[in-house]
């Protein structure tokens, strides 16, 4: 299915005080470094889906364009999760004067993505802005902030079950979420039912990151069984669909169209990637059987479950390597950087699109990409030398600072 906007989460980790976390002592739990890590890659997996080659062509680099469509927008969607956590308490729920200022910080959040993903929006390009999709994630989840992990993965397996029904059963209602023109938005219309991410069939991934987010990541024990839940979701969400494409009569030709006229689109208009038109089929396709797709933003329940075991094992892959292997944590500091400031990091990549005007090439070439992803970790590399927080994390650290006035 077409790629709509893979965009990172808009939190910058936050100092060790606000995460939650025990004694630098425990392995790599000081700072999470594998969680930058894991936000890093998103970045970077967001930039080869808006400005890299077309997915799909033979080869390494088609391979890896292919990997992005997708996951990356999951793993950053899992990843809000996490960064409520972490704010709220990541282990333990933070209660009292310490959990009423918590809260006000996600909201303080929230109300300013919502404001900036608003303002991207109005550049025009064919990037669709997850920030205010993700100011309303914060929102809709925050009254769940003290539920412990099988609660909150219990929610998130019954969200995932039920949303994506109720979506389909609402497209007559909300249009078949079908956008005319690039940056097109309908205010809360699109943010629940017919954007790039809506929170309807989205909002299972971030509760599924607090699940996480509550487990003890510091424990090996824990670690594996986390990489097998991930390896057992993407293989039922993958490898089901694929069963169910081709045991469902009429199953194939049903998520072909729902492919080939997929929601909206936030690649370049000169990829190869097929655009929308008026007369989209929409998500789902024209009949139930649409369901049955896991392709990327399908927004159908296999293709939440296989995105989220694939996040899932990311991160604790990400978590274990950073602990386990020092070298390998020196030479992944440029992606480590750029996953501490992912909210400018975002936005630098959305202005730039819009300033390059890349969409009006007819193929994007790979030193696009390149270029993207170099100055970004060479920049964020450079800034992490002299400040803890990239410079939009810091104007969001001086904003959401308003809530420490509760008493």
């Amino acid at each position: 299915m077409t790629q709509r906007a893979d965009s990172p989460p808009a939190d910058a980790p936050a100092p060790d005080q606000e995460r939650g976390e025990p004694m630098p002592g425990a392995p790599g739990m000081g700072r999470l470094v594998g969680l930058d890590l894991a936000r890093g890659l998103a970045v970077f997996g967001m930039y080869a889906v808006h400005v890299g080659p077309a997915p799909g062509q033979d080869g390494v680099i088609g391979f890896l364009m292919e990997l992005a469509q997708g996951r990356s927008s999951a793993l950053f969607a899992v990843l809000a999760g996490f960064a409520v956590a972490l704010i709220t308490g990541r282990r333990t729920p933070k209660t009292g004067l310490a959990g009423r200022q918590a809260v006000a910080k996600v909201v303080i959040r929230a109300v300013i993505l919502m404001a900036l993903g608003t303002a991207l929006t109005l550049t025009g390009t064919p990037v669709v802005p997850i920030l205010a999709f993700y100011g309303l994630f914060f929102l809709l989840v925050l009254p769940l902030y003290r539920l412990g992990t099988k609660p909150l993965a219990l929610i998130a397996v019954g969200w995932a079950l039920v949303g994506p029904q109720l979506l389909y059963a609402l497209k007559p209602v909300v249009g078949g979420r079908v956008f005319l023109s690039y940056g097109q938005a309908d205010g809360p219309v699109s943010l629940f039912f017919t954007g790039g991410y809506p929170a309807l069939t989205w909002v299972p991934f971030v509760i599924a990151g607090m699940a996480v987010a509550r487990c003890d990541l510091a424990a090996t024990a824990v670690r594996i069984r986390l990489a097998v839940t991930g390896v057992a979701l993407a293989v039922t969400g993958y490898g089901g669909s694929w069963l169910a494409v081709r045991l469902v009569p009429g199953a194939a030709e049903a998520v072909r169209k729902a492919e080939q006229g997929s929601g909206m689109s936030s690649t370049p208009s000169g990829s190869s990637m097929p655009s929308v038109s008026p007369d989209s089929i929409g998500i789902f396709g024209d009949t139930p059987a649409g369901m049955l797709a896991s392709a990327p933003h399908s927004e159908a329940t296999l293709s939440i479950v296989g995105a989220t075991g694939v996040a899932i094992l990311v991160i604790t892959v990400c978590l274990a390597a950073m602990d386990a292997l020092p070298r390998l944590r020196r030479l992944a500091k440029p992606v480590i950087a750029a996953g501490t400031m992912s909210l400018t990091a975002y936005v630098y990549h959305i202005v730039a699109i819009w300033l390059l005007d890349t969409e009006s090439l007819t193929v994007q070439p790979l030193y696009i990409l390149l270029g993207f992803v170099i100055s970004v970790a060479v920049l964020a590399t450079v800034w992490s030398r002299f400040f803890q927080r990239g410079p939009l994390e810091s104007l969001m650290g001086r904003a959401t600072g308003i809530a420490r006035r509760i008493q």
